[in-house]
C-alpha cells in the first residue's frame, strides 16, 4: 500500500545547501528530539469543588459568620475570594467557637448532597494503573473526608482536613504529604479549584498546579492580581489525565 506525505508533514528546503554541514545542521534542527518529561510521583487533591460537586452555599455560610455588613466590607478587600478561617483567627474564643459551629452546621447540611465530581473515578483508576500516589488536602472536616472514603469507596492518604494546622493556603499540609510520601514537592502536583488555597499552596511548597476552572470564573486580570499563575489550568477532571500523560514522566 502507498504512503501518502501530506505538505504538513513532508517540509523541503527551497534553497539548495551550500555544503553538507549545512545540510546536516538543518536536519538536526528539524528533527531534533523530544525534551525529556518532568517526573512525577504524586498529585494531591482538593476535595469540595475538585473531587465532588459543589454544593455549599459559601456566601450564605460568610454571611452568616460576619453578618451582612461585615461580609460586604471583606468581600470588597477580597477581590478573589474570603478566607473565612483566617478572618476568624484572632476572635475572641467565645467568638471563634460560634463562627466554627456555624461553618460546621454549613458543611455537614451539604453532606447529604455529597456527589462526587463527573471525571474523578477514571482519573484516580489512572493513577493507580500508574501507581501514582493520591493525597488530599481539604478546609472542611474530618467527618465530610470519612463520607467521602466511605461514600464513593476512593481513598486518599493522607487525606488532611482542617483538623490539620496550618491549613491550606500555608503550605504546610502539602510540605507534610511529600514527606510523608518520602518525595520531593516538585514531583508533586496540587489540584484544586480554588487559587487563592490551592494554588497558592501549591505554589508556596514548590509543586506544580493545577487549576480546576469549570466555569470559567477566573480571568488574566485575577492572576496578575493575586499574583498567582498556576501551571495548568482546566476546565474538567479528564483533561488532568490528559495533561498528566502529555507532561510528566509517571514514575512510583
Amino acid at each position: 500500500m502507498p504512503l501518502f506525505l501530506s505538505k504538513s508533514f513532508l517540509f523541503l528546503p527551497t534553497r539548495p545547501f551550500s555544503s553538507i554541514s549545512n545540510f546536516t545542521s538543518y536536519m538536526m534542527s528539524s528533527f531534533s528530539p523530544p525534551k525529556p518529561k518532568t517526573r512525577l510521583r504524586g498529585v494531591v487533591f482538593d476535595m469540595d469543588g475538585t473531587l465532588t460537586v459543589p454544593v455549599i452555599d459559601f456566601p450564605a455560610m460568610y454571611r452568616a459568620v460576619l453578618g451582612e455588613d461585615e461580609y460586604k466590607r471583606v468581600k470588597a478587600e477580597n477581590p478573589t475570594g474570603i478566607d473565612i478561617l483566617h478572618h476568624i483567627e484572632n476572635w475572641s474564643p467565645d467568638l471563634q467557637r460560634h463562627a466554627y459551629q456555624t461553618i460546621a452546621d454549613f458543611e455537614r447540611q451539604g453532606l447529604d448532597r455529597l456527589q462526587i465530581m463527573p471525571g474523578t473515578a477514571q482519573l484516580c483508576g489512572f493513577l493507580d494503573s500508574k501507581k501514582i500516589r493520591r493525597g488530599l488536602i481539604t478546609r472542611n472536616i474530618q467527618e465530610a473526608v470519612d463520607l467521602f472514603h466511605n461514600r464513593f469507596g476512593i481513598t486518599f492518604s493522607p487525606a488532611l482536613s482542617r483538623e490539620f494546622r496550618p491549613c491550606k493556603p500555608d503550605p504546610g499540609p502539602l510540605l507534610h504529604i511529600c514527606s510523608t510520601w518520602e518525595v520531593q514537592p516538585n514531583e508533586v502536583m496540587m489540584v484544586g479549584d480554588s487559587l487563592k488555597d490551592d494554588v497558592a499552596c501549591g505554589k508556596r511548597a514548590g509543586a506544580f498546579t493545577c487549576l480546576l476552572d469549570e466555569t470559567g470564573r477566573y480571568s488574566a486580570d485575577d492572576f496578575t492580581k493575586s499574583n498567582l499563575q498556576p501551571d495548568f489550568r482546566v476546565s474538567s477532571l479528564t483533561e488532568v489525565l490528559s495533561i498528566l500523560e502529555a507532561n510528566f514522566d509517571l514514575i512510583p
